[in-house]
């Protein structure tokens, strides 16, 4: 069970948003390059997160160019999972592969700052604010394995392979 704040944003959020590439320098330097996390659609955003709280967004999140990073930097400062209505494919793979669980759902029902709490076993959001649910498609069970493990090099080490 997850447990944490929204922080909402629109659509079209895309890894240059997440993982700014004015600092790709820092791609060497995880713990420094995520302290810019979100930082172009949220200044400080890195300094009002805390850790167990959650990304919640519009259409097409984490859009753009492949870097696995922009997935890495959003676990690194905090964020238990991202909720969006959709995602890039290429962001919701890499962000698996990193134990960073994305959850496809009706952010519409969520609001900045609400409290929600994620049971990703059976596929659920609650909003502690409003006092709503929202379903969310559920995960495959490999894929939930691979989220538990904290993501794919953790699985494959502790399993071997699939």
């Amino acid at each position: 069970m997850l447990r944490g704040k929204a922080f909402k944003f629109g659509d079209n959020i895309s890894t240059d948003h997440i993982c700014p590439g004015r600092y790709f320098h820092l791609r060497s330097n995880l713990p420094e390059l995520a302290k810019h996390t979100l930082e172009d659609v949220e200044p400080g955003f890195c300094t009002m997160v805390n850790p167990g709280d959650f990304v919640v967004a519009g259409l097409n999140f984490g859009l753009g160019s492949s870097r696995e990073h922009a997935a890495v930097v959003i676990k690194m400062a905090g964020v238990a999972a991202v909720l969006a209505k959709s995602a890039a494919r290429i962001f919701y793979r890499n962000a698996v592969n990193v134990g960073l669980p994305i959850l496809i759902c009706d952010t519409d029902r969520i609001n900045d700052g609400d409290e929600l709490e994620i049971d990703l076993a059976n596929s659920l959001v609650k909003n502690l604010t409003s006092g709503t649910e929202l379903p969310v498609g559920k995960f495959p069970d490999v894929m939930l394995s691979i989220l538990e493990e904290g993501g794919l090099i953790p699985y494959i080490k502790k399993h071997g392979s699939f």
